[in-house]
């Protein structure tokens, strides 16, 4: 969802890095303009290769209850935080500390319209918890139950608040070094937190960003041109967090003027209009856009997991990120939005990369072949 661009990759291009003839690897690809391998490693049974299938299994109502139960550990020990985020803003954080710690903390935050429930949140962060890591699920503003705690809207370019949020969770930890997982939306969030790290005097040790919105200008086509389950869904999620809002706040919001629209780039645009002060749906979609230079300060050790047939966030995107060394980017040929499913029960295929990636520390050698 970023202004469009002369020269950018279609909305659907999972071609725009395409394997390379006669590659020893099962394929190359081009990620500013630097040859690579594409990720052997992840191959789903032939059933389980649709990238509809891949990206609704990821959050279907029929793995919560495995999920849940497995959890059960991590939301037993939970507790809420409420970070304070400075300007009277405030974020939920759910505190998961296992008895005996043997690992550094993660922080884990989700995508847009998940929460710190979301079943990919719950699945990885129980299985870092069996292994002794302290878990924080940050709620981003008007996620979860927390409309409550700040009157104004939430918006993809309130970076400063997460920004916020680290710090205060660093601190409150003694100052150790943080590991941030985020998916989609949140993997997006934390990226730019990276790129911001050092200004902000963040002690970040290693940031995984999992189907990451790259440039939002092509998520809202994608959306709008693609199956149309999901910019349904998304609408209805969206909604549904309005009209909590609306119940939180009534003398501030009412939202009843809006109520018939259900197109997601004017739904978007008259909300912007009306509750922000960017001057045009372009400006706010650019403002949180990480293609171009946003990254060219990243200098924190990140590894960005996606696939080529990502339905919601094209790989056309990738060419256009600023080429950094802390930059490292795995991509499969298959796995959807933040699917990655090489079977319906038990850790995904991106789980066990995740938990491979953060107890590796920065050894690359230890890792399988990965986009540099």
């Amino acid at each position: 969802m970023e202004p469009s661009r002369q020269g950018q990759q279609s909305s659907r291009d999972p071609g725009a890095l395409s394997a390379a003839p006669g590659s020893p690897h099962d394929g190359t690809a081009a990620v500013s303009g630097i040859p690579a391998s594409i990720e052997a490693d992840f191959r789903p049974p032939a059933w389980l290769r649709n990238r509809h299938l891949q990206s609704m299994l990821a959050s279907t109502g029929a793995r919560r209850g495995p999920i849940a139960r497995r959890a059960a550990p991590l939301i037993a020990a939970q507790r809420e935080m409420l970070l304070d985020c400075g300007g009277g803003v405030r974020l939920q954080c759910l505190h998961s500390s296992p008895g005996k710690r043997r690992g550094s903390p993660v922080v884990l935050l989700h995508g847009w319209e998940g929460s710190a429930e979301s079943l990919y949140v719950l699945s990885l962060g129980q299985q870092l918890f069996e292994r002794g890591c302290d878990v924080f699920r940050l709620n981003l503003r008007d996620h979860g139950d927390t409309h409550h705690l700040n009157r104004e809207l939430f918006h993809s370019c309130l970076l400063s608040e997460v920004v916020a949020a680290m710090r205060a969770l660093q601190a409150a930890i003694g100052g150790q070094p943080l590991r941030l997982v985020g998916f989609s939306l949140g993997g997006n969030f934390l990226l730019r937190v990276g790129a911001q790290a050092r200004t902000a005097d963040l002690d970040i040790a290693r940031i995984i960003a999992v189907s990451p919105v790259l440039d939002p200008s092509d998520t809202l086509r994608a959306l709008e041109s693609g199956f149309a389950g999901y910019s349904r869904y998304f609408v209805r999620k969206w909604w549904r967090s309005l009209l909590k809002k609306q119940a939180a706040w009534p003398a501030h919001y009412d939202f009843a003027p809006l109520r018939r629209v259900r197109d997601l780039r004017r739904l978007t645009a008259e909300l912007i209009r009306r509750f922000t002060a960017f001057r045009s749906l372009e400006e706010y979609l650019d403002g949180y856009s990480i293609t171009g230079e946003r990254l060219a300060e990243l200098e924190v050790p990140t590894t960005l997991i996606t696939s080529l047939d990502d339905p919601i966030i094209p790989a056309g995107g990738l060419e256009r990120l600023a080429r950094t060394p802390s930059l490292r980017i795995v991509v499969t040929r298959f796995g959807g939005h933040c699917g990655f499913l090489d079977r319906l029960t038990g850790p995904t295929w991106v789980e066990r990369r995740i938990l491979a990636e953060l107890h590796a520390g920065d050894e690359p050698a230890a890792l399988d072949p990965v986009l540099a």
